[in-house]
């Protein structure tokens, strides 16, 4: 958080149900220093083979309950299947319920908690793909995201390159 603080890098972060049961403090911050806390479901299924609009609706609902809960907030309509897996269902699904669905353009490996990225290797992805407007999934849950973010920002911002919250995508 203070490293996105040094740099005026507004971050969306996509929370399941668990993350917001366990981290409730942490939650807070995150709106309280103006990031963007999105839905990314209470059970992190495989939401394109929800094809019952109660249970689409359901694991959306009880992430906006838990947040309300822990921050006293409505959740901002922000979405990010898990896995990047929908179908168009899916989307429209979350339209009706006024959510924005959010996908990435710039990722790496970097989810097994067990079986981390080098810092080299997440340079080696990161950087040369790095492009205006690029939408960058980084987990925050990652050890080697936690120690290389500081230099990957600077770096960025060396080539030029701002940051926005992705509210703007929509505007």
């Amino acid at each position: 958080m203070d490293t996105l603080k040094k740099h005026n890098a507004p971050a969306a972060f996509f929370l399941v149900g668990s993350y917001l049961q366990k981290n409730a403090d942490l939650v807070r911050l995150m709106v309280e220093q103006g990031h963007i806390v999105g839905n990314h479901t209470m059970d992190h299924p495989d939401m394109s083979k929800l094809s019952d609009p109660e249970a689409f609706s359901q694991q959306l609902r009880e992430v906006e309950d838990l947040f309300l809960e822990v921050t006293g907030k409505e959740l901002p309509k922000f979405y990010r299947p898990p896995q990047g897996v929908y179908s168009e269902e899916n989307l429209k699904l979350a339209q009706k319920l006024g959510y924005h669905t959010v996908f990435w353009s710039l990722a790496y490996k970097d989810w097994e908690n067990n079986a981390q990225p080098t810092r080299d290797y997440a340079f080696s992805k990161l950087l040369p793909r790095a492009h205006n407007g690029a939408v960058v999934l980084l987990h925050s849950t990652s050890q080697t995201n936690a120690q290389i973010l500081d230099e990957l920002l600077t770096r960025w911002e060396q080539e030029g390159y701002r940051f926005a919250p992705i509210s703007q995508l929509f505007d």
